[in-house]
């Protein structure tokens, strides 16, 4: 819950651990699994009604441009249940994205829905190489850390950039 809520934790590396430390005590991946997306979901229910109840406040407190926020939910209300879904697999997304949610006042039962589909595919992922991993763990752990912020970095440019290719496409129709 806690790496949910503050995104700068990465739990690339607290779940990968969680199935190493698994693997080593023999504890029962599963419950990991379950315990992993509960705490997922929970952070994520939280950030969603700051985002509900605290709209305009939050922008604020996260100094967020208006005009940009104001698009941003346009853009997450068009397509905001694929963004909840496919964003808990994404580094840092996964937790911004239940702000916009709350922000848009997404179906809250959607909302858990497709967090808890989206954690527990994540969880899954990386508590399983963790435990495949095994005493490999501190190397992995090492060249994840640092390809970790400009793997972001490339992901936001892509986006960036199919953002304007997609802005600039001039549509035609044939008869």
């Amino acid at each position: 819950m806690i790496e949910n809520l503050f995104p700068p934790i990465p739990s690339e590396i607290i779940l990968t651990f969680s199935g190493f430390i698994a693997d080593e005590a023999k504890l029962n991946l599963f419950l990991i699994i379950i315990s992993a997306t509960l705490g997922s979901v929970v952070g994520a229910i939280i950030l969603y009604y700051l985002g509900y109840f605290l709209n305009d406040k939050i922008i604020k407190i996260l100094k967020l441009n208006k005009n940009n926020t104001n698009k941003t939910i346009t853009e997450f209300e068009k397509s905001g249940k694929k963004s909840v879904l496919f964003g808990r697999l994404a580094p840092i997304i996964r937790s911004l994205i239940s702000i916009p949610a709350g922000i848009a006042k997404m179906n809250i039962m959607e909302f858990t829905i497709l967090t808890t589909i989206g954690s527990f595919i994540w969880n899954t992922i990386l508590i399983l190489l963790g435990n495949m991993i095994g005493e490999n763990y501190l190397i992995v752990s090492h060249i994840i850390k640092d390809y970790y912020k400009p793997l972001i970095i490339i992901f936001l440019i892509i986006y960036i950039l199919k953002k304007i290719i997609n802005k600039n496409k001039i549509v035609t129709i044939s008869k």
